[in-house]
């Protein structure tokens, strides 16, 4: 079954999917997208596909002969591009953030489900092995029942996009918590079967027009039982390209622990134990694990392992955090996941 793929998005990180799907066997890359006239003239050089200003174009032209799109563009352009794909019933991968409007998060959900289309949203960090063994450790009850967290990420981030789309607010939705951050509240939700209840939030934007360093308190829920959690997202560290990032979960019979690539346990009255987790977790690893996971699961081979409807989850929490932070004040997210109105425009 070959899947006919159009591309809206071609910059770097869109150029490097391409070249994933390229190689992932009977997958055609139709045509693509891009506002940039370089971008869609190395795309059509590259691929002997054509390339479009808008996805508008892109869908007028082919969309009765495409079967998934991949959208990789500034965050806030997200919903109208996937409303427009899943009119046409295409499947789509989207990368993160799903969107930056929980109603608009609501609407793609349902739209997708309706439709009968694949949604997915693309966190890797489901396929790195280390976090996968974070999981499995919680999920098999090594350190009891999970009752605190923190993590921290910091990134050399405001500095590498200081006049990138990624800082104005009108197409990036925010700053660093919506970027990098959402990969970290991905992580802690899934990595801890956790459901975020409520948020506060301090958030500083060192004079730039979004968020650079964000603090969250959490409260949590698993298996009906309270979880209390932190967060610290900086976009004004020192590590550049890494990430400088660290996840602490106590339990009730001990404490996970990851930090600097190291993974330990430790368990009460025992000493630290280091865990090895093989498996490679380079960049193009991880990015063509979800990619493939993605055509997979158009081809009906199984479910998505990131759905939309996960997404959701992480747009609700950020959302919710930035209203707690705009009124001084701590937000429930349920209202966010329950009450919203889907969107119809």
């Amino acid at each position: 079954m070959t899947i006919r793929l159009a591309a809206i998005g071609l910059g770097t990180l869109g150029e490097h999917e391409l070249e994933i799907y390229e190689e992932i066997p009977d997958v055609d890359i139709t045509a693509g997208a891009d506002i940039e006239k370089g971008k869609r003239e190395r795309f059509e050089s590259r691929f002997d596909a054509p390339a479009y200003e808008t996805h508008e174009q892109l869908l007028e032209a082919h969309g009765d002969e495409l079967d998934a799109a991949s959208i990789v563009t500034p965050h806030t352009l997200h919903y109208e591009q996937a409303m427009a794909c899943l009119e046409r019933e295409l499947h789509l991968f989207i990368e993160k953030p799903l969107v930056t409007d929980v109603t608009h998060a609501q609407t793609l959900v349902k739209t997708a489900d309706r439709q009968g289309c694949v949604l997915v949203v693309g966190y890797q960090r489901h396929y790195h092995p280390v976090y996968k063994e974070i999981k499995r450790r919680i999920e098999s009850g090594q350190i009891g029942r999970v009752h605190s967290l923190n993590c921290y990420m910091g990134q050399h981030w405001i500095r590498k996009f200081e006049n990138a789309w990624r800082t104005n607010p009108s197409l990036s939705g925010g700053g660093q918590l919506y970027d990098s951050g959402s990969h970290l509240l991905d992580t802690l939700l899934w990595t801890t079967g956790t459901t975020p209840v409520a948020v506060g939030a301090m958030m500083d934007t060192r004079e730039h027009d979004v968020d650079v360093t964000s603090a969250l308190t959490l409260s949590l829920e698993r298996d009906g039982n309270p979880v209390t959690g932190s967060v610290l997202v900086t976009a004004d560290g020192t590590e550049d390209p890494s990430t400088y990032e660290g996840l602490v979960i106590w339990g009730t019979e001990g404490r996970l622990t990851y930090t600097r690539d190291t993974l330990t346990i430790t368990r009460r009255d025992t000493a630290p134990e280091e865990i090895t987790v093989d498996g490679a977790t380079d960049f193009k690893t991880l990015l063509r694990y979800k990619l493939t996971d993605f055509i997979e699961a158009v081809r009906g081979e199984h479910e998505p392992t990131v759905p939309g409807s996960y997404g959701q989850i992480v747009v609700a929490l950020t959302e919710a955090a930035y209203d707690a932070y705009r009124t001084g004040t701590t937000v429930g997210v349920a209202q966010y996941l329950e009450t919203a109105t889907p969107a119809t425009d």
